[in-house]
């Protein structure tokens, strides 16, 4: 991923919201998984943003966001299920961007994409 520059005031949110007191990669993936869930308002429609090969979304594809996977899922990585050609699966929410969302769920899915594109990981 691409190195983006550096953003206090997001490090500081996602210090004292999304990974408080996590002393390993578990606890920050359930922290993460926590503060997304709590903040993101769904059912909500996307655009898919970067093709992956975990992934059969194209991009530019459009999908409508029904919730978050199941926390085993996201232990490496944030997956949020979604609803393609009559069919319910999980995709990472970094291929995906928001369309027409509340301020708290842009903010949350923004502070993920910050985080991945910082090079920050769930090992």
């Amino acid at each position: 991923m691409k190195e983006i520059e550096q953003d206090e005031d997001r490090e500081r949110r996602i210090q004292d919201e999304a990974i408080i007191d996590a002393y390993g990669p578990e606890e920050q993936a359930l922290g993460w998984y926590y503060y997304l869930d709590d903040k993101i308002a769904f059912p909500f429609y996307a655009r898919c943003i970067e093709e992956r090969r975990i992934s059969p979304l194209k991009e530019g594809e459009k999908v409508a966001v029904i919730g978050m996977a199941s926390e085993d899922d996201c232990m490496h990585e944030m997956f949020v299920e979604i609803q393609w050609q009559e069919r319910a699966f999980g995709v990472p929410l970094a291929q995906l961007e928001p369309m027409n969302v509340d301020e708290l769920t842009q903010e949350a899915i923004a502070d993920w994409h910050y985080w991945v594109k910082r090079g920050y990981q769930l090992t």
